[in-house]
């Protein structure tokens, strides 16, 4: 049990016992001390005053004077400033969790919950390479998905590919006005990247084809609309639809380039999938359940054929379930995909990383999922996260100004040599160790700095600032990682030779923040917020750098000293890889 869970149990009981009066752990807060005042952690009496009728000083006297007789294994003090009472845990409790867990593997990992958590993240079209965008899309997915099993669940990773459309015949358009039958191997192209250049050039096209219809007397709208290329994007979709055959296959070659790339990239940034869906083979679903709306009363069919359902009553609006003429619009498509993720994984949650601009369609989908009845309602959540801009502003695909993720990862690597470089330690790396440390830098940049924001605020990214050994950043935390591990090539840490003895400042406070680990990946995984975890190993890595430097680890003032700090080094080594696995992350053994 956590330090602050003892805490909380210890004060309810003695606050029973002096009160003769029920407590809940809703009560009163438990704090870290702040470092201005003596003591680990704090209880804010505030809300206990009015309950007790007595005043803050007399609250804190008695309830400090209770826990630290009642408790002399885990209190050795208390004090009380205005109204927070702050109390001194023993060093011995602090030295026994050192033991424990130092070489602990399991340590921070919760008990199995025996449910299943469903993670649906990427969503890529298949007119198009993934994109910045995207590479927060895909860190937020995993890393939640990686924290949610820390925390005992079974977690299923699954991504919806968008490979039928209108944008997905925009690219089949242009390559066979344009490509004179070439092929990603003919050109020597990435395959996304080879389609989505095509998907620039339709729009370059249909541009210029609108130009030329305004210039010769019709209007916008109509210019927009008898466009030959958007007109034969038009019927190439409706063909799709029809099975035609030349077309089905162009379709399925096109989308076999854009996966190999997909594939490629996702090796390359660590994300994978335990279950791919494909919208071509989902988009028909849901016709059943609109059926079944429609029986319940919970849809109504228009005089054109149409059905809808009315969320005036709940605040929001009409929504089209089905169109006229029997075709399922996105919604249903997505009421029938939610459906057969629960039948074919009865999970207990299912999770949808989607960005904010998708905040109202995921209101509907629930609501109507609801309304229905259905049993997979109450468990849809959206992670939703704000976009991802550059200092120069917000990318648009279409125009071909988006930033390609294989072009960033490649220009972090760059970066990342340059950085590695300039520090001069790598002299006895080989040529295969340094590219493998490159990457590794580049990638723990990129996934430190997306992951490190809120998922809620919106962004800007700078490839520059993520890599820097001295700030904010994943590399300040794998070299914090690799400077601990070099200590520890030194000398192995005795638990044996270690003894109970008074910790240090710095000793006690690093302690206090490496037993926190298992309440912060707790708390990460509830609130599907990986950067409070990012947030953790940053403070860790930094207070253990403050600790190196106050206190000598080799030269220790006795071998108890000595040893007792090699441990600290264990611990905090461990807690940093393990966190970082769980954001993705490697850490180096040298940098």
């Amino acid at each position: 049990m956590a330090i602050q869970q003892q805490i909380q149990q210890a004060a309810i009981e003695s606050l029973e016992k002096l009160y003769s009066k029920t407590f809940t752990p809703k009560d009163f807060q438990i704090n870290k001390t702040k470092p201005e005042f003596e003591g680990d952690y704090t209880i804010v009496l505030f809300s206990l005053l009015k309950p007790l009728g007595k005043s803050p000083d007399a609250v804190g006297n008695e309830l400090g004077k209770h826990l630290t007789e009642n408790h002399p294994q885990l209190f050795t003090s208390y004090n009380i400033i205005k109204g927070f009472l702050n109390l001194t845990v023993a060093d011995n409790y602090w030295n026994s969790v050192l033991l424990t867990n130092y070489n602990n593997s399991s340590f921070g990992k919760a008990e199995t919950k025996h449910k299943k958590v469903m993670i649906e993240y990427s969503s890529p079209n298949t007119n198009k390479p993934l994109h910045l965008g995207h590479l927060r899309n895909n860190f937020l997915g995993w890393s939640t998905a990686a924290i949610i099993n820390a925390n005992g669940y079974d977690t299923v990773k699954t991504c919806i590919v968008n490979d039928r459309g209108i944008h997905i015949c925009k690219s089949m358009i242009a390559w066979q006005l344009f490509a004179n039958g070439a092929t990603p191997q003919s050109t020597n192209t990435k395959g996304d990247h080879f389609v989505g250049d095509y998907y620039v050039k339709f729009n370059d096209e249909y541009k210029k084809q609108v130009e030329e219809l305004i210039a010769g007397g019709m209007k916008k709208d109509d210019a927009e609309k008898e466009a030959p290329i958007m007109k034969a994007t038009q019927q190439m979709l409706l063909d799709w639809e029809a099975g035609k055959p030349e077309v089905m296959q162009l379709w399925k070659e096109m989308n076999s380039w854009v996966y190999a790339g997909f594939d490629e990239t996702y090796k390359r940034i660590g994300s994978d999938f335990d279950k791919i869906y494909y919208e071509s083979n989902t988009y028909l679903l849901g016709k059943k359940t609109v059926q079944e709306g429609l029986e319940k009363n919970v849809f109504i069919q228009k005089e054109d054929g149409s059905v809808w359902i009315d969320l005036t009553a709940d605040g929001l609006d009409e929504k089209i379930v089905q169109r006229k003429d029997g075709t399922s619009v996105y919604i249903t498509q997505d009421i029938g995909l939610a459906q057969q993720k629960y039948d074919e994984y009865k999970i207990d949650q299912s999770i949808y990383v989607i960005g904010d601009e998708q905040n109202y369609h995921m209101k509907v989908l629930q609501l109507i999922c609801k309304k229905l009845g259905l049993p997979y309602a109450d468990s849809i959540y959206h992670l939703s996260y704000g976009m991802v801009e550059l200092p120069t502003g917000k990318m648009k695909s279409r125009e071909g100004t988006v930033v390609d993720a294989d072009d960033l990862l490649n220009e972090m690597e760059d970066v990342a040599r340059q950085k590695t470089e300039e520090l001069g330690k790598v002299k006895d790396f080989t040529a295969e160790e340094l590219q493998e440390l490159y990457k590794t830098i580049s990638i723990g940049a990129l996934k430190f700095y997306l992951l490190r924001v809120d998922p809620k605020k919106k962004m800007i990214f700078n490839p520059e600032e993520s890599i820097d050994f001295h700030g904010y950043t994943g590399p300040f935390i794998q070299y914090t990682h690799a400077r601990i591990k070099s200590i520890l090539r030194k000398e192995k840490a005795q638990k044996s030779n270690v003894q109970a003895s008074s910790l240090l400042k710095l000793e006690k406070e690093l302690l206090i923040d490496l037993e926190n680990y298992p309440t912060v990946i707790e708390q990460s995984g509830n609130e599907h917020d990986p950067s409070h975890l990012a947030n953790y190993i940053y403070n860790i890595a930094k207070t253990f750098n403050s600790f190196y430097t106050e206190h000598s680890v080799m030269n220790a003032e006795s071998v108890e000293k000595k040893q007792l700090r090699l441990l600290i080094c264990e611990l905090t080594a461990n807690v940093i890889a393990s966190g970082m696995q769980l954001l993705g992350i490697k850490v180096p053994e040298r940098m």
